[in-house]
This record gives C-alpha cells, structure tokens and sequence, in this order.
C-alpha cells in the first residue's frame, strides 16, 4: 500500500518530525491540531476560539487530502480542563451533521505551546 503526504498553507505547518497528514489507501490520517492560526502561526486567546481554530484546521487539512469532516470516521480530542466538554460539543455541531464520527475526549496535563485543547482525525474516502 502507498503511502502519500498531505500538506496545506491553509492549516499550520508541522512544528515537529511529522506530517500534517498521511494518506494510506483510502484513510487518512490527520495529525493533531492545535489553535495556531496557519497564516501567523499565533495562538487563538481563549478556550472557545481555539477550538473553532483547531476544527478549521481539520478542515483545511481534510479538504487538502480531497475529502472533508463529513469524511471523519474518528476524532480524538485532548483537553487541559474537562470542564470544557459541553463547549466542544457545541463548537464540534457547527462542523459535523449525524451521523456523528465516534470520538473520545481525553484530559490531558498540558498541550504544545501552551495550547488548551487539540483534535486529531481519521477519515476514509469513498
């Protein structure tokens, strides 16, 4: 099986030894997204504008891939406050219709840059 890289101006770029996405077959996988906008590479402030940001990104990144969030079979989403879990929610219904993908919420001690939440994705394409 072949594996292909996908990478976008319109999502941050890797700030580490990995890529924004990999394509293996018809799946692909999206790395975690933090807030940074990709056009400043600064954070977004506060813990709602960071969560549009990182869906924005999984978007861009999807789109890249040729393919969209209506594709996304898995999220994994990684917060420093689960106190925060109903605002994803609420943020996460302007970005996917039902069905919904299956997705685990994961509290976490800290995030890079001083992030307060992350999401990566699975998607397979049709």
């Amino acid at each position: 099986m072949s594996r292909t890289i996908i990478s976008t101006t319109n999502a941050p770029a890797a700030i580490g030894t990995y890529s924004q996405a990999v394509k293996a077959g018809n799946t692909i996988y999206v790395s975690g997204q933090i807030g940074l906008n990709p056009g400043t590479m600064a954070m977004a402030e506060g813990f709602e504008a960071q969560t549009v940001q990182v869906f924005d990104n999984l978007k861009a990144v999807a789109e890249a891939a040729g393919g969209s969030l209506a594709d996304a079979v898995k999220l994994t989403i990684y917060l420093t406050d689960l106190a925060n879990f109903a605002t994803v929610n609420e943020i996460m219904a302007r970005y996917f219709q039902q069905p919904y993908p299956a997705r685990a919420a994961v509290g976490v001690k800290e995030l890079p840059k001083g992030a307060v939440v992350e999401a990566d994705a699975i998607l397979v394409l049709e």
